[in-house]
């Protein structure tokens, strides 16, 4: 089984873009951020034509979050999660769903963490409360949700070696010490970074600026990821980042990680 989760930056520019590169990695579920989509405006039929079910939370220009499933592997399940339970929130942030894939069935999260504009600003301390916010209830619903994939844009880069020169961005936001440790907390209540389950070369990133030919030279983070619980952590038998699709024409500054479940 192949999941995966995307930062699109865009679904209405960049549709074809996500239904191409699913079908070619042959991705049996994923999460999207930044669909920047109202709910009417999402993409349900094409997705459906495509052989994707859907489910969205989204609003005008900014954020959005979405999961689609390939409709002759997997199946949603029950009542969709939007947005943090009990944590009243304009933005949306977060979606989830009970899904089952052949004999597999877990909660697959979707979420897209704010950004947090400049440390120690009210957007900032914002960041830091929605992530509180969120592990506090994940900690709290675990038990009941089962088997949980949590995946999306973090922007948080846990680790010097997820930033191509931390000194470039020392005191700036992804990196700083409270969010790290922020990200910690999720771990801490059962959560495992996926990636760290397996080898990868030095410099590999999910997330380039557009500007000052960012890709070109790799000058990146990783900032997008798929945590699991033990259930499927330990099912877990490879973690990639493709960056083809961040040089395709007109591309997301993110390039969409994939996490391979095997029996």
């Amino acid at each position: 089984m192949r999941i995966a989760t995307w930062n699109v930056n865009s679904l209405k520019v960049r549709l074809g873009h996500v239904i191409e590169w699913a079908r070619a990695a042959d991705i049996d579920a994923m999460v999207l951020q930044e669909t920047k989509l109202v709910d009417e405006q999402f993409p349900v039929g094409e997705l459906e034509q495509a052989g994707f079910s859907s489910i969205c939370l989204g609003q005008k220009t900014y954020n959005g979050v979405a999961l689609i499933a390939r409709k002759d592997t997997c199946e949603l399940l029950g009542k969709p999660i939007f947005n943090i339970p009990g944590y009243e929130d304009e933005q949306k942030r977060l979606i989830g769903s009970r899904i089952r894939c052949g004999e597999r069935e877990f909660t697959f999260l979707g979420a897209y963490f704010p950004n947090g504009q400049t440390v120690g600003s009210d957007k900032y301390l914002y960041k830091l409360d929605w992530i509180s916010a969120l592990t506090l209830w994940l900690s709290e619903q675990i038990p009941a949700l089962g088997p949980v994939v949590l995946g999306g844009d973090f922007n948080i880069a846990p680790r010097t070696e997820d930033v191509w020169d931390e000194r470039a961005l020392e005191g700036g936001i992804l990196i700083s010490p409270p969010e790290r440790e922020a990200f910690r907390s999720l771990l801490r209540i059962g959560l495992t970074d996926t990636w760290e389950l397996g080898l990868h070369a030095p410099g590999t990133y999910s997330w380039w600026d557009y500007r000052g030919n960012g890709f070109q030279n790799n000058q990146g983070l990783r900032i997008d990821h798929i945590l699991a619980t033990a259930g499927i952590a330990g099912d877990v038998r490879d973690v990639s980042i493709d960056e083809k699709p961040r040089g395709w024409d007109k591309p997301s500054d993110h390039a969409p990680v994939v996490a391979v479940l095997g029996q």
